[in-house]
């Protein structure tokens, strides 16, 4: 766990100082657009998970993400950020030098780490099939950037973007996106069933 607190937020300082660096706008409109990435926001739920585990795993944060309810729609999340990444956005964007490095942490190697953390170390033996709260969420999520987006005009992600695509285009692509997390949750509870079951055998 150490290694993806470390990582986290090393990663996650280094892309707001290229964010504010590069930026085209506003200091004050940069970080509010930091902050509105799902890749930024499960990076930072991710190190917090790991940095209260290991520093205060008896307060009530601690408890809380020790849940392994908790940790696995972290893992659905964070899993979601490396997925989408790697299959969509990567071969429409060439990065270089240090946003190449950076974007590697935040999209591969916290997931990876992350991933390998919950399979090996998570409990698994309470999980539910009914997996409706860890879509709350990323629910959530598509609503505010749409709901800003209508306003600011601006989307974290092309396929969020109604200016462009229209409302029901992007529709059927939070649909679609709905759909992943619900698959994935649902193969991570397989998962934790599967292993637990055997563990007792």
């Amino acid at each position: 766990m150490t290694i993806i607190s470390v990582i986290g937020i090393f990663s996650l300082i280094m892309q707001l100082c290229i964010s504010i660096h590069n930026t085209a706008v506003s200091i004050t409109e940069t970080v509010i657009r930091y902050f509105g990435f799902f890749t930024i926001e499960g990076n930072i739920l991710v190190t917090l998970a790991v940095i209260f585990l290991l520093a205060s795993s008896k307060s009530k944060w601690g408890r809380f993400f020790s849940n392994e309810r908790v940790l696995s729609a972290l893992t659905v999340y964070i899993v979601i950020v490396g997925l989408v990444y790697n299959i969509v956005l990567r071969p429409l964007v060439v990065q270089h030098g240090l946003q190449a490095f950076v974007d590697n942490l935040l999209h591969v190697a916290v997931p990876v780490l992350f991933l390998f953390y919950w399979v090996v170390f998570v409990p698994k033996a309470q999980l539910k099939w009914n997996i409706s709260r860890w879509l709350i969420y990323p629910t959530v999520y598509a609503l505010i950037v749409m709901i800003r987006g209508s306003f600011v005009n601006y989307y974290p992600y092309f396929f969020l973007n109604a200016g462009k695509l229209g409302y029901t285009h992007v529709l059927i692509n939070i649909a679609g996106l709905i759909v992943v997390f619900v698959v994935l949750s649902l193969l991570l509870v397989a998962t934790g069933k599967f292993a637990s079951r055997n563990s007792k055998n």
